[in-house]
């Protein structure tokens, strides 16, 4: 079996669920299964997609928020099975693609313009 009839048998094999569109900028809430014990929970984390990285089952996407005046950033894999849902709160217009600019911006300069709709 070759490198690339691995890499596909590996693709059709793990399911990915669907994901809404989101780029950089928009601010989402992603619905997170934490496991405790015996016991399973959801945990909601919402904020600001800093950057999409990847395609097919080994994407990845970076959330960015703010929590209790300390930013907080988290790496997702679109395929994990832990995600429960993710939902996108609010487009933003930005002019690029990984905005690791937005680390260094306090207060009102950390806004993100909306996009109409």
């Amino acid at each position: 079996m070759s490198k690339n009839e691995l890499i596909e048998l590996v693709d059709d094999t793990v399911a990915i669920q669907e994901v809404p569109k989101f780029k950089a900028g928009d601010t989402i809430t992603v619905t997170y299964k934490i496991k405790e014990g015996n016991k399973e929970r959801l945990q909601k984390y919402q904020g600001v997609v800093l950057q999409r990285v990847g395609s097919g089952p080994s994407a990845t996407f970076t959330v960015r928020k703010i929590s209790g005046n300390i930013g907080v950033e988290r790496i997702f894999p679109v395929a994990s099975p832990f995600i429960e849902e993710i939902v996108v709160n609010k487009v933003g217009v930005v002019r690029r693609a990984r905005i690791f600019y937005f680390r260094n911006l306090r207060g009102k300069k950390a806004r993100i313009k909306e996009a109409r709709r």
